[in-house]
Order: C-alpha cells, then structure tokens, then sequence
C-alpha cells in the first residue's frame, strides 16, 4: 500500500489549534526554543519512564526523586542548549531570577520534584509491571495514511486487558475540553486497535500538575469515528498543500507561540513557502524525526 501522508496526534492536534503553525511546525520547519514547562515535561517523564526499571520494592518515592538531577544532567549532555533556560542574564546578572527562562534553575527543579512526588498520590509503581513504556507504534490506514507515535504506557491485565496510560505535567482540563485532551488517547488506541486487534479496555491521563486522573473506556464506534476524524483532518491539510491556504487561528495559546512574530495576527507576514529540491523529504514525511509527548 502506498503511504500518503504520516500524522502523530501532536502534529494532528497543531493543525486543529492552528493550521499556520503546523505549516511552520511540518512545513517550514522552522526552530523553536524549548520552554521550561516542556523541558520539565521530559524530564519527569524520563523519571517515570526509568522508575519502572528499578526492582518492585525500590519504587519509591525517594528513588524517583532521586533520579531528577541525573536524568537532568543527562538531559543537558545530550543538548547542551538547554542549559540555555537558566544562563545568567546578558546585564550581568548572576541568573537567580532565572536569567533567560524566568525562573531558577532550583524553583524549575523543585516544580519537577513536586509533580514527581504527585505521581505516588495517584498510584503505586510497586503493583505495577507495566508491558511496554515510552513504545512507538504506528499503522498504515486503507487510504494510505500513515498513523504514529509513542506512547508512555500500556499496561496488560491477566486477563489481556490493556490500559494506555500517559503522563500529563499540566493540570486537568475543564469538562469542555475533555474531548480535545482524549483525541490523543483514542488515536494510539485506534493505532493499537488495529495493530493487535484488540479495542484498548481504557484510557488514562494522569495529570500531574493538579493530580487528576481523567479515565476512559473506548469502544470500537469510537474509534472508528476517530479514524474518521483523522482522515478528515489529513484531507484538510492535503487540501491547504495543494492551494498554500495555511489559516491562522488566533486563540489564548497564541501567548505562547514561538511564531508570533511571523503571524499575520501579530502584524508578520509568514516566509515564502520553501520548495521541495530532490532528496527533501516531502510534507508527508516531515514527521519521521520528530519525537514528543504531545500536549504536555
């Protein structure tokens, strides 16, 4: 079958805040500078991900604590430009209002050791031996459309049971975006689905920023209005490759935006749009490098 296009529920989920910033996500691929909140996301999550390859017993709280500085500095030694967040300020400063990210290095970390002590309030690593962790999957729909991405966690009952678990570091979202925060679960259970045959028993997010769990039960009517959705959402941004029509949608998340200065809602125009010279790959492979958690 040939593969049209590759959609990951982070890339999928730009395109439905704003078209525009996929286009520079996916199409332009232009740099962003990580935040701290991000930078901190990975970080509790490789500390989560690592606690599970400790003994049962030893999964304790000071354990996961323990592993935040390493993981940290293993972290910076594999790009040294996060060290960057907390460079001392350009006036000379000596950083400890946290130079370039706002914050000091110590309040980022104690944030992250917080949110790591949260994590044992919700659950118990010690009766738990989860099947696979941090595992990328993917699947190739009918239409050619390529489905990928990694997920934190799948645990397999006894009974052959599974449960996809994912970490979240920001808080719970209200009752009216619970729909937006459960896409990402149903688009790795639909890619599992059909993979292995088998409609995931439920969905769990765990948010660490508030310790909240928001849980699920899929079934297969459910999926398949995700792949719907899906398919829906790659024909709507075949549609804007074709016609080079990348709406920008203005919402509260714009405050954060790299792009800002490139917005036409901000007053920048966006750079032409780059040609594809032989050996690039195409928009429909523009996901194969990238690796995220999704919406931390």
């Amino acid at each position: 079958m040939a593969v049209v296009g590759s959609l990951s529920p982070s890339r999928a989920g730009d395109f439905m805040t704003c078209p525009l910033l996929y286009r520079f996500r996916v199409i332009d691929r232009i740099p962003e500078r990580p935040s701290p909140a991000q930078v901190r996301g990975t970080l509790v999550h490789a500390v989560l991900e690592r606690l599970f390859d400790l003994p049962t017993e030893a999964r304790t709280v000071q354990a996961a604590v323990d592993m935040l500085v390493p993981q940290w500095e293993r972290l910076v030694a594999e790009e040294p430009e996060l060290a960057e967040l907390f460079r001392a300020a350009p006036d000379g400063g000596d950083g400890a209002s946290g130079g370039t990210s706002g914050e000091s290095e110590a309040d980022w970390l104690e944030q992250a050791r917080r949110m790591v002590e949260r994590y044992f309030t919700l659950e118990d690593p010690r009766r738990l031996e989860p099947a696979e962790r941090e595992v990328f999957v993917e699947t190739v729909l009918e239409s050619g459309l390529r489905l990928r991405g990694f997920i934190d966690r799948v645990d397999v009952a006894p009974s052959g049971d599974v449960r996809i678990v994912d970490y979240k570091t920001g808080t719970a979202p209200r009752a009216d975006f619970e729909a937006r925060a459960l896409f990402q679960m149903k688009f790795y259970a639909l890619v599992l689905w059909r993979l292995r045959g088998r409609v995931p028993r439920l969905l769990q997010l765990m948010y660490l920023g508030n310790g909240e769990i928001l849980r699920y039960a899929p079934d297969e009517a459910d999926l398949r209005a995700t792949q719907r959705k899906v398919e829906a959402l790659w024909q709507a941004i075949r549609r804007a490759m074709d016609t080079g029509e990348w709406r920008h949608r203005p919402s509260r998340l714009c405050d954060w935006c790299d792009h800002k200065v490139r917005c036409p809602e901000f007053g920048g125009t966006p750079p032409p749009l780059p040609e594809a010279p032989v050996g690039r790959p195409s928009p429909a492979d523009a996901e194969s490098s990238l690796r995220e958690h999704g919406d931390l």
